[in-house]
């Protein structure tokens, strides 16, 4: 083919672009859209059965049900499963936001598991929390996004132009602009413009060599070849994590997973060939994966999932979802080995290494709103940089980064001009390879880039092996731009690796700056094999300088929300960002001395002895207690607070509120508990007023508890607290707002970023009465529990005329508490209105529903015949309960 002029690029213009058609970009567009922006999306293979989800999904992984889990202690999960090095308020979005995604699914044809009662039937596979969630029809997922992308209303808003593989995000002024691609079947240079950019591409799965030496026998999806990663680097974006690697637990020599994920539920267990169990830690950690591959080399191994013992009706029940979706081909491995699950159990191996922030934390670093450090630039999915996300959160970020670039256009102004110098950059990158036709071809260079990607690379990772791998990578810069091709699809291969070398740079430099080890096998350092928690409490990040090479900086983690044993001192109120030097190499010769390789064994400070003082006092007073309140320990401060408040002696109140300044968090999580517990007899309660100003969240909510629980807070106070970074401060804000009837200062959190405070919202205006108008937006809320409040506060606001046609809406919704709300907000309504529906809510499969339409009509069966029939109906309802209800109903009137 011939090499297009570069000024006779094809030129394309949008609001938002997005990069990547699987499960991130296509709801990016799609949330895009439905905010009025024009969007673009590009894909460099066909949206209809691009990315991860190409074959389907056979379950959830992290799907957060209200009732089965909680969002903090999936938060509490996720930052254990990370060695505490997360920001916990973008895991909290997919922890909260991920049950609406789940309901949007199922709008667009989605199917979940449910068991009899119409609940999401999540099972449990980790060691708390249940949160999987299987999709007996997985297998149709995409197809299911691909009908809603191409639904009327939605082609006319987005574009979508297949075949199209962009390499460059174009910026201008340090904002994201547009990019340069490449069409992979004609050939033709391809340059757009754009308000915002959303780089969905997915991992960089093709880093590693798998163990069959095919190149595209990966565990992930072959396509993903770290594009993203490359592009956000080139842009200048921070990415982080890029040394903690995702490696999973497969079937030996087939590139797919084992699914003990799927299997454990039905009773299925790993085994060593003694058949003896053997893993002792989470499912989503590090540490699980390192026990798995020392299991596989020691004398105990192959190891196995263990599926032979089961039923042969749970067995079918298996294979109906491992042979149908994700890898259909599992079934043909397995029958082409004369093995069944009936006879056989599945020998299971470890992957090759990878980049991969849905299943571990390696990605592009953005924040809650998924922003990188680049304005106009968006990352969304496994790419951005959000612990063990899994399809859940790619949904979820895709959504957030969507509605977020959609929300900036009318602050952005259009391209006009794109960067010349940056666009010629791209198109030597691209055709590059047609100059020299004869040159080595893809398939020799790849293998050989990726084969010292597994030899240098892959753990257990030294700073010897990461040297030599630092220099190899370098050097093969030059012959990475050797590559010769003749056609369209050879450029995009050969693309393809320009994109792996750049990621297998910044993992080998990564892992050789953190010079600890952490996370398990993802980054084992056997020559730093202990965790090092005061030098790397940090994240690391990497970025490109304007001088073209790569540095590094530690971001403190942020201070957490949701208290994590053990991991509690990592976080950081200083949120300085600390540049740090990559350490020099030290391959290629052997050193003239030699250094001992003995470890000392980690010295861990005994408690305290003045502890047990502290808890020698049976009746202590203010005066014993003083030198320990002060003590430089904080486990023996911690212990005074207790004794302090179990105590109650004269003087404890100045005590108490003076701990909730101590510099230690576990101390003033402990004194903060005390002001709650104690609400109602502590002395001089408005002396913690100017706690309100402290930076800890928890002594922040504490305060607005206070105050509000002893009336000595004014509705000034509190409303200034409904702009507190935390979530849990707006929270008490919103409640002690409604201690003072301040119906307005309410109402004006209803656009408030987290659910939690919404839901508050809505409790506080259906205490208060007041507020319909706010009521009725957060009826139409995206977020089903806020739904679900709000329409129970119609019950005391006032179900109107208005109201009625949203309320029959929501009875017929998939979630049962949406369906419950609507049956509250009845209570609002007059009987005429609402008899007839409450009647027919009485059939609903779940019995908080039909509890709560008993429970309604109670109101009006002294009134009316028509609530006295229904309830009579009700006491032959299969619930002990709703029967009971009714009954009880039935009896007060006569």
């Amino acid at each position: 083919m011939e090499i297009p002029e570069r000024g006779a690029a094809i030129r394309l213009d949008c609001d938002v672009l997005v990069i990547g058609g699987g499960t991130a970009g296509t709801m990016a567009a799609l949330s895009a859209a439905e905010q009025g922006a024009q969007v673009l999306l590009l894909e460099k293979a066909h949206v209809r059965h691009s990315g991860a989800l190409a074959m389907g999904m056979d379950g959830v992984n992290n799907a957060v049900i209200p009732g089965k889990a909680e969002p903090e202690d999936y938060v509490a999960e996720i930052t254990r499963a990370n060695d505490g090095i997360v920001n916990q308020r973008t895991i909290y979005q997919t922890a909260t936001r991920g049950f609406a995604m789940v309901q949007r699914l199922e709008r667009y044809g989605v199917k979940f598991e449910k068991d009899e009662h119409g609940d999401y039937a999540v099972r449990r596979v980790h060691r708390s929390g249940s949160y999987v969630l299987p999709m007996p029809e997985g297998k149709d997922v995409k197809k299911a996004l691909y009908r809603v992308l191409r639904q009327r209303s939605m082609r006319e808003k987005i574009q979508i132009e297949n075949r199209l593989m962009p390499v460059r995000v174009l910026t201008e002024d340090g904002r994201a602009v547009g990019a340069a691609a490449l069409n992979s079947r004609t050939g033709e240079f391809v340059v757009v413009g754009a308000k915002a950019v959303i780089l969905a591409t997915g991992p960089c799965g093709r880093l590693g060599l798998p163990a069959s030496g095919y190149l595209y026998g990966t565990y992930e999806n072959p396509t993903n070849a770290g594009d993203g990663y490359s592009m956000a680097y080139h842009a200048g974006a921070e990415l982080s994590g890029i040394e903690c690697f995702q490696i999973n637990p497969l079937i030996k020599d087939y590139n797919g997973p084992a699914c003990a994920y799927v299997a454990n539920p039905f009773g299925g267990y790993q085994v060593n060939a003694k058949g003896e169990r053997f893993v002792d830690s989470d499912y989503w950690s590090g540490a699980m994966m390192t026990e798995v591959k020392n299991e596989i080399e020691s004398a105990r191994g192959p190891i196995y999932l263990k599926v032979s013992h089961l039923p042969d009706e749970t067995l079918t029940a298996l294979e109906n979802i491992l042979h149908t979706t994700e890898r259909p081909t599992r079934g043909t491995f397995h029958a082409n080995r004369g093995h069944d699950y009936r006879t056989h159990d599945i020998e299971m191996h470890i992957s090759e290494i990878g980049l991969c922030s849905g299943h571990s934390a390696s990605g592009v670093w953005v924040d809650e709103n998924a922003r990188t450090t680049v304005p106009g630039l968006y990352a969304a999915g496994d790419l951005a940089c959000v612990p063990h996300n899994y399809m859940i959160g790619a949904f979820v970020y895709g959504d957030l980064a969507g509605s977020h670039a959609a929300s900036t256009l009318a602050e952005v102004t259009a391209p006009q001009h794109l960067p010349e110098d940056q666009i010629a950059e791209a198109h030597e990158l691209i055709y590059r390879p047609l100059r020299q036709p004869d040159g080595p071809p893809q398939p020799q260079v790849e293998y050989k880039l990726r084969r010292f990607v597994n030899d240098y690379v892959a753990p257990p990772k030294t700073a010897a092996k990461l040297s030599l791998a630092v220099q190899t990578f370098e050097r093969m810069r030059d012959e990475v731009a050797g590559i010769g091709a003749r056609t369209p699809h050879e450029l995009m291969r050969a693309l393809e690796v320009t994109f792996i070398r750049d990621c297998a740079e910044m993992a080998a430099r990564s892992s050789l700056t953190r010079t600890e080890s952490r996370w398990g096998l993802y980054h084992e350092r056997s020559d730093l094999p202990q965790r090092d928690d005061v030098n790397w409490r940090y994240h690391l990040n990497l970025r490109k300088t304007s001088a073209g090479g790569m540095e590094f900086l530690k971001r403190p983690v942020a201070p957490y929300f949701v208290p994590v044993p053990g991991l509690d001192d990592l976080p950081s109120a200083d949120d300085t960002v600390i540049p740090v030097t990559e350490p020099a190499a030290v391959a290629g010769k052997a050193p003239a001395t030699a250094s001992s390789r003995v470890t000392a064994a980690a010295v861990t400070e005994p408690p305290s002895p003045r502890i047990a003082a502290v808890l020698a006092l049976e009746a202590p007073t203010i005066e014993q207690l003083a030198e320990f309140l002060s003590d430089p320990n904080a486990g023996v401060r911690r212990t005074a607070v207790d004794a302090l408040t179990e105590s109650l002696c004269d003087g404890w109140g100045p005590a108490l509120i003076a701990a909730l300044s101590d510099e230690d968090g576990s101390v003033r999580r402990v004194a903060a508990d005390g002001i709650r517990e104690l609400v109602e007899v502590l002395p001089d309660p408005a002396s913690a007023t100017a706690l309100l100003e402290s930076p800890d969240p928890v002594v922040r909510g504490g305060v607005v508890y206070l105050l509000s629980a002893r009336k000595v807070g004014e509705a000034g106070l509190y409303r200034t607290a409904l702009r507190d970074r935390d979530h849990r401060v707006r929270i008490e804000a919103v409640r002690a707002l409604v201690s003072v009837d301040d119906g307005v200062g309410v109402a004006a959190a209803v656009s408030d970023d987290n659910r939690e405070v919404r839901i508050a919202v809505a409790n506080g205006l259906g205490t208060l009465r007041d507020g319909i108008e706010v009521v009725r937006k957060l009826v139409a809320d995206p977020d089903p529990l806020v739904r679900a409040a709000a329409l129970a506060a119609l019950g005391d606001v006032g179900c109107g005329e208005p109201d009625l046609g949203a309320v029959e809406q929501a009875l017929t919704e998939s979630a049962w508490q949406v369906r419950q709300g609507a049956v509250r907000a009845l209570a609002g309504a007059t009987p005429s209105a609402a008899v007839p529906s409450l009647s027919r809510a009485l059939a609903d499969p779940h019995l908080d529903v039909r509890k709560a339409a008993v429970l309604t009509l109670t109101r009006w069966a002294a009134s009316e015949s028509a609530a006295r029939d229904t309830l009579t109906g009700a006491l032959d309802d299969g619930d002990a309960d709703v029967r009971a209800y009714a009954r009880r109903a039935l009896s007060s009137q006569r």
